[in-house]
């Protein structure tokens, strides 16, 4: 089978290319050749264009066609109606990563299902999320473009610390200053490790079954937010830690960006069913359990100095935050 990737080094997809070549496929990455954070494996074809530029992307490719394409950067209706100019009757199918951020906010019910209904009047990155699948399903239903939507959720590898203040929480934790969190902490989050996600992932390629279709793809575990931050201090050998609880609203006031996230998606429990995902992939198993992946995360940033950046104006802005809620 015949992948290219467009993207090809993301948490995501840098997974994604390393578990399909493994499956033993044909995997060709086309991207700028900027990142260096994520490698590509060396067994990928690599060819570099900027898929901005469909002119580049039609010189890198010439006549070539795909069993699958897979666009990891795909954010705005925009962008998708450029592959869909790019990429008809090239390819018999066209993945396109969605957000399970996309789905309805506050969830109505729980466990989210592919049938819950799609809105997020909080983030923009959701909305436009939604209206990017509503053109793919449009172009599927109207003339048979080979679609199939993939909704991940919160997915992480060894650099990405799943807390808001990222590095900056865990050195607070670690002095054994307070932390700010969302809500009372106990609302659940679901957290995928992105190998366990590329297992389910890679198994959807080249399945006649998927076109068309949508799936929720993460683990099993969900957690409270106090015990991922819990989690985080256990792995970074800190203190208990202490958990101030602060109004997502009131974090949003001030803090704009980190609110969008927290209103739009962190602040509301998450839950997922994903039956139908293992009706297709049935060894689709998630075998890394947060608690692991945090110590995998401190482990990276603990290897190099230079990885551990605090932020400090927003660490200022948490120190006001906690101290207005203490008081």
């Amino acid at each position: 089978m015949k992948i290219l990737c467009i993207g090809g080094t993301g948490v995501i997809s840098t997974a994604v290319v390393d578990r399909a070549l493994a499956q033993g496929y044909s995997v060709t990455v086309l991207n700028r050749g900027t990142t260096i954070e994520r490698p590509v494996a060396s067994r990928a074809e690599v060819l570099t264009a900027d898929i901005r530029k469909p002119d580049e992307v039609r010189a890198a490719l010439g006549n070539r066609t795909f069993d699958v394409v897979v666009d990891f950067v795909a954010f705005t209706p925009d962008h998708i109606a450029a592959d869909i100019e790019l990429f008809t009757g090239r390819t018999g199918q066209y993945v396109f990563i969605s957000s399970a951020s996309a789905y309805q906010k506050p969830p109505a019910a729980l466990p989210i299902r592919e049938s819950t209904p799609l809105r997020n009047p909080f983030w923009q990155y959701s909305r436009e999320k939604i209206a990017c699948e509503d053109l793919l399903v449009a172009e599927y239903r109207e003339r048979g473009f080979p679609v199939t939507i993939v909704r991940p959720s919160h997915t992480y590898d060894h650099t990405k610390i799943a807390i808001a203040g990222g590095w900056t929480d865990i050195a607070r934790m670690r002095a054994g200053r307070p932390v700010l969190v969302h809500g009372d902490g106990t609302s659940l989050w679901t957290l995928t490790h992105s190998t366990d996600f590329a297992k389910a992932f890679v198994g959807l390629l080249g399945l006649p079954q998927a076109i068309g279709d949508s799936f929720t793809i993460t683990s099993d575990e969900f957690l409270t937010w106090n015990r991922i931050y819990q989690l985080f201090a256990e792995a970074a050998g800190a203190p208990e830690p202490e958990l101030v609880h602060v109004a997502s609203e009131t974090i949003a006031a001030h803090l704009p960006d980190l609110g969008s996230q927290l209103l739009g998606d962190k602040s509301h429990s998450v839950i997922f069913d994903n039956s139908k995902i293992k009706a297709l992939v049935p060894d689709f198993i998630c075998t890394t359990p947060f608690a692991l992946g945090a110590r995998e995360i401190v482990a990276w940033y603990d290897a190099d100095p230079n990885r551990q950046q605090v932020d400090f104006e927003l660490d200022a802005a948490f120190d006001r935050i906690i101290a207005a809620a203490q008081s």
